[in-house]
């Protein structure tokens, strides 16, 4: 079966990996987004900012695929610090609804000792449904 490398326009080029794959019956893998910008730069080192950042490249994704945040039906959240993801979740949920708006799909948060750019403190993932919805041409594949 025959996937579609999705990676949105402007942005550098991943080392070794896709941003997101869409497959044939139009579901949407994400790969771990960070907190860094199109350009690979993280612009903040704060728990919020980069968690608002991750969200918007997972957002970037959804809309280079033909989606939108309501196809999201799953995100897994890694994090390096268990502390300040619980006492901030009032931040949390703002900088959330300012980027996804009010669709909450499946979620997993899990904690981890550290994530492979040594900058981050956030790296989430995701699954959309697009369906119908995402325009695929498989016909040069």
């Amino acid at each position: 079966m025959p996937h579609r490398i999705i990676h949105p326009d402007g942005w550098k080029p991943a080392k070794g990996y896709a941003n997101g794959m869409l497959t044939e019956t139009g579901t949407l893998y994400i790969g771990g987004q960070i907190g860094w910008t199109a350009d690979q730069i993280f612009e903040s080192h704060d728990f919020i900012g980069q968690m608002e950042q991750a969200l918007l490249n997972i957002r970037a994704v959804l809309e280079a695929a033909g989606g939108t945040p309501q196809d999201l039906v799953r995100l897994t959240w890694y994090v390096t610090d268990k502390r300040d993801y619980v006492a901030r979740q009032g931040e949390i949920g703002e900088a959330y609804r300012r980027v996804l708006g009010r669709h909450f799909p499946a979620m997993t948060m899990v904690v981890v000792s550290a994530l492979v750019e040594d900058e981050a403190v956030v790296e989430i993932e995701a699954t959309a449904e697009l369906g119908m919805t995402a325009v695929v041409d498989y016909s040069g594949i």
